[in-house]
């Protein structure tokens, strides 16, 4: 296992298909393999046995922690429990050991090639991984299909020494699998991902800039985002399911009862800012320690003229890299309270990161950042000036009837329930209610008027060169460059309402990101034009231009 891969080495062999094959038989030999092919099959690494048994971790901690709450007393069901486990631990281990044996992997080359970048798509050497006890099952990947080669290593793996490698293709993507291996030494994962990438671009450049790195000024962004709230009810609920899970009642704890009075006990106008001041301190601190092991030595860089990696990770370590032909753009994201601060993420709009949960995983290209370093990281990845944000065409502003939309959907879902339901309390019980109502009404109100125009000042869309600018949202303000030419349909969305204002939700799909990309409440008679312009030959046969015999209406032509 330890030996270097050497894919050109005399005995090896490859045959690349046009596109990857995934083949089951129910014998062990080389016959799925391209035609002609040889190669030394390897192994994982033997400590992927105890990768396997990691899972032990939670059951005989939760086993360990009833112990302790019943003074060292076990009782029969903690017993039946652990006789369960060292069941399951065999069956498990056992079935860890069957796989380790029966999973092989290997690179291969065409006789008389070398298999390098220039020997086309027919030539070039594959990736095979073969696995299956009963029913043997081989996945070969011409090279040249690998989009994105990623190491993950859990803090398990990294305390074995070995790490996961998951190699996407160019038809990666939501209902797909990719080829991982499970577990390698990371020495060799290294070189294998290494060699994997090498048919990108065997004569690029190895000197290119690099994009960014850590900054620990960054820091102070790091409490600006979902956590600094969230992740206090996250740690808690995740708390109480596990004393929940060995018997606690978390209620009946002396401390929380004792927490509860003293609360109680005082005076509101104090006690409730206290308890508000104490979440957001935790919150604060959590999110500084989450952003620091999410992205410990992070570095985004350009391996290679086609090549763009991003490596991260202080106890779980990723390394994504993301091919530039596969890059469709990028998103520069604003949460409303990272804006606040003058900050911003990115995050890239690329094919061959797997599902949606694996995109949001792989795609973030830097960390909460200024806004500054989010444009310059932006267009770097683009390799060229990030459009729609000071660039020479402007974006396009939406119709002023969506702001009206806004606001009544703000005083609609917002105001209008808070404040019923107040009223009617204060009606049925105490008349302090009734004040806290209108005082709820005038608040609110306030706040979704606000909320709403700066909602509407972020609509905008145009397009700037190759690519399509469109930007909406307040709660978190994204603004999208995509390459036009990425587009691959557009959905027109209208309901009773929308008809009625006369606007339309534009919806771009791309095979990429999250799929699709929504420019809401556009002109309902510029949004076929505008569509057509900016992505030629999707919609030219569905349009009837003015003067012409069987004219429709505009808002019917698409």
């Amino acid at each position: 296992m330890s030996a270097p891969l050497d894919p050109g080495a005399p005995g090896t062999k490859s045959g690349a298909a046009p596109a990857a094959s995934d083949t089951g038989t129910g014998t062990d030999t080389d016959t799925d393999t391209p035609d002609g092919a040889t190669g030394e099959w390897r192994r994982l690494d033997p400590r992927t046995l105890l990768v396997h048994c990691g899972w032990l971790a939670a059951p005989l901690g939760s086993t360990a922690l009833t112990a302790l709450a019943t003074g060292g007393r076990i009782t029969a069901k903690a017993w039946f429990t652990l006789g369960a486990l060292a069941v399951s631990f065999a069956v498990v281990t056992t079935i860890g050991l069957i796989r380790w044996a029966r999973t092989e992997f290997r690179i291969t080359v065409p006789p008389g090639r070398d298999g390098g970048a220039g020997d086309g798509g027919g030539g070039a050497r594959t990736f095979d991984v073969r696995s299956g006890l009963w029913t043997r099952r081989l996945r070969s990947v011409p090279l040249h299909r690998i989009r994105t080669v990623d190491l993950t290593a859990s803090p398990l793996h990294r305390l074995l020494g070995v790490t996961v490698l998951r190699a996407g293709t160019a038809g990666s993507g939501f209902g797909s699998k990719d080829l991982s291996l499970e577990a390698l030494a990371a020495p060799e994962a290294e070189r294998l991902r290494a060699e994997l990438l090498a048919y990108a671009d065997a004569d690029a450049s190895a000197n290119d800039p690099v994009l960014a790195r850590i900054s620990w000024r960054w820091l102070r962004y790091a409490p600006l985002t979902f956590w600094v709230i969230g992740g206090v009810f996250v740690v808690a609920g995740s708390g109480y399911r596990v004393l929940d899970g060995i018997g606690i009642v978390p209620w009946k704890l002396g401390i929380v009862r004792q927490a509860f009075t003293e609360l109680g006990a005082g005076a509101l106008w104090l006690t409730v800012p206290a308890v508000l001041l104490a979440v957001i301190a935790l919150g604060s601190v959590g999110a500084v320690v989450l952003y620091i092991e999410n992205w410990w030595s992070y570095c985004l860089e350009w391996t290679d003229a086609r090549t763009l990696r991003v490596r991260r990770g202080l106890f779980t370590t990723r390394a994504v890299t993301i091919e530039r032909a596969r890059l469709r753009g990028v998103l520069l994201r604003e949460p409303l309270l990272l804006r606040a601060g003058g900050g911003a993420t990115v995050r890239a709009v690329a094919g061959g990161l797997g599902n949606q949960d694996e995109n949001r995983k792989r795609s973030g290209l830097l960390p909460p950042a200024p806004r500054t370093e989010a444009l310059r990281v932006a267009g770097g990845a683009l390799r060229a000036p990030f459009p729609g944000d000071g660039s020479p065409a402007p974006l396009t502003p939406h119709p002023r009837v969506a702001l009206r939309r806004r606001r009544v959907r703000g005083l609609l879902f917002a105001v209008l329930p808070g404040t019923a339901v107040l009223a009617g309390l204060g009606l049925a019980f105490t008349p302090v209610l009734l004040h806290c109502a209108w005082i709820y009404a005038v608040v609110t109100t306030a706040v979704v008027l606000w909320l709403a125009r700066d909602a509407y000042r972020s609509l905008g869309h145009g397009v700037d060169g190759p690519y399509l600018v469109a930007r909406s949202g307040t709660i978190s303000r994204d603004t999208l460059a995509l390459q036009r030419d990425a587009i691959a349909a557009w959905t027109f969305t209208t309901s009773p309402f929308t008809r009625r204002a006369g606007v339309v939700t534009l919806t771009a799909a791309v095979a990429a990101g999250d799929n699709g990309y929504r420019l809401p409440d556009l002109a309902a008679d510029e949004a076929p034009g505008f569509a057509a312009a900016a992505a030629p030959g999707i919609l030219e046969e569905f349009l009837v231009h003015p003067g012409t015999a069987g004219h429709l209406p505009e808002q019917r032509s698409y």
